[in-house]
């Protein structure tokens, strides 16, 4: 199995896993990059995997659609463009021979989902949308700060070697930002040095790994105390996790 980052916009990325024939997309914003590599590599595209409803994550979908044929999946409670399979935590897709598990991770979004298999190619592996990112979070235009606490704790109780897909190349600012949080994290100023190295390299930063972020991104770490000291820095009127993770999310948003 091949899984393959397709740069799109600015920084998205639209997640291409293929056999050798047949292919799945996941948040295709821009149709164009998808059947360029799809006729690049001779693929047959049968689905499209949509975590949420904004429209770099989903642009592409009706001409991907019939282009190719291939059916569309996404989330129960968010306009995705017709017509598509609703999906709600406990679904599970088929695509490719692999059980895509579906997770609720309200917070970005108010209907967001994640997509989840525990085997592909001997690791599990996670399509999480504008949810997770490398070292940082996805900002929360529709969800609550409980919401979204709520749902990076449940990606972060998956198997530590899940690799994490991400919707967008915002690894080096959210890392810059997580060193403001902890300076004296050693692990995130290693994996500062070696994501620089990628990018310098014209590399993506990711997939990353479940492992790596519970080490390294704030939004995960809340709970420890050099965490909890910098929030309480910034807001001394955070008193619980909500508060705490409200806290840290407004000061990354208006961080330079």
């Amino acid at each position: 199995m091949y899984l393959i980052p397709i740069p799109a916009f600015a920084d998205n990325y639209l997640w291409l896993l293929h056999d050798g024939k047949r292919a799945l997309i996941v948040d295709p914003g821009d149709a164009e990059p998808v059947l360029r590599t799809l006729a690049q590599y001779d693929l047959q595209l049968e689905s499209i995997l949509v975590t949420h409803h904004h429209a770099d994550h989903t642009g592409g979908v009706a001409a991907l659609r019939q282009a190719t044929g291939a059916k569309v999946y996404g989330p129960a409670t968010e306009r995705i463009p017709e017509p598509f399979a609703p999906l709600r935590e406990g679904d599970t897709v088929r695509a490719l021979g692999l059980d895509f598990q579906v997770l609720d991770v309200p917070g970005h979004t108010a209907g967001h989902i994640a997509f989840y298999t525990p085997h592909m190619d001997g690791k599990p592996l996670l399509f999480c949308g504008d949810t997770l990112f490398s070292g940082g979070c996805g900002r929360l235009f529709e969800g609550t700060p409980a919401q979204m606490l709520a749902s990076l704790d449940k990606l972060a109780a998956l198997p530590g070697n899940t690799r994490v897909c991400c919707a967008h190349e915002y690894t080096m600012a959210n890392l810059r930002f997580a060193m403001a949080v902890e300076p004296d994290n050693a692990e995130l100023a290693a994996y500062q040095a070696h994501c620089q190295e990628l990018r310098a390299q014209g590399q993506p930063t990711l997939p990353s790994s479940i492992r790596q972020e519970i080490q390294i991104n704030p939004f995960l770490r809340t709970r420890q105390a050099s965490v909890l000291a910098a929030v309480h820095r910034f807001d001394a009127s955070t008193h619980d996790e909500t508060t705490v993770f409200a806290a840290l999310r407004q000061w990354k948003n208006q961080f330079k």
